[in-house]
């Protein structure tokens, strides 16, 4: 939702392909990109990571941090993450509160819609992009919200 823009961006902790709990807080000082997607070994998921993957090294040049959450399991994260090479976190949100809290769920169904966010080194939403079926569009609407 639009409120959400302009915002402190809500609190959370996830299991992480990193072994640790994530943690939001953790990022106070560093610009961070969350990009919620449905579902690990979709051909659209695999597209918006592999696209996040290629151009990782523009984000680290510009000190953002990626991370990728979706319903999946921890271990089925692992397993994505290896087979396409990702050199990113993917956090396992199983029963969907914090694509909630992000209004990143589509109600009913109970599935994660592609919605990325743009946060600031204090923690405020600057930008949100949400586009179920332009799975590479998210990644070049980020890098140019990172640039302006």
């Amino acid at each position: 939702m639009s409120h959400l823009i302009n915002n402190p961006a809500p609190e959370f902790f996830l299991p992480s392909t990193a072994g640790k709990t994530f943690r939001l807080e953790n990022q106070k000082g560093r610009t961070t990109i969350l990009y919620f997607f449905p579902k690990d070994f979709t051909p659209g998921c695999v597209t918006e990571a592999c696209t996040f993957r290629d151009e990782i090294e523009a984000f680290r040049n510009m000190n953002v941090d990626v991370f990728g959450i979706s319903k999946d399991s921890l271990e089925t994260h692992l397993s994505f993450k290896d087979r396409y090479r990702l050199p990113f976190e993917l956090l396992s949100d199983i029963d969907g509160e914090v694509a909630k809290k992000y209004d990143a769920l589509i109600p009913v169904l109970n599935v994660v819609k592609r919605v990325s966010y743009l946060i600031d080194e204090d923690l405020v939403i600057k930008y949100k992009y949400s586009n179920l079926f332009n799975a590479a569009g998210h990644i070049q609407n980020l890098l140019g919200q990172v640039i302006s």
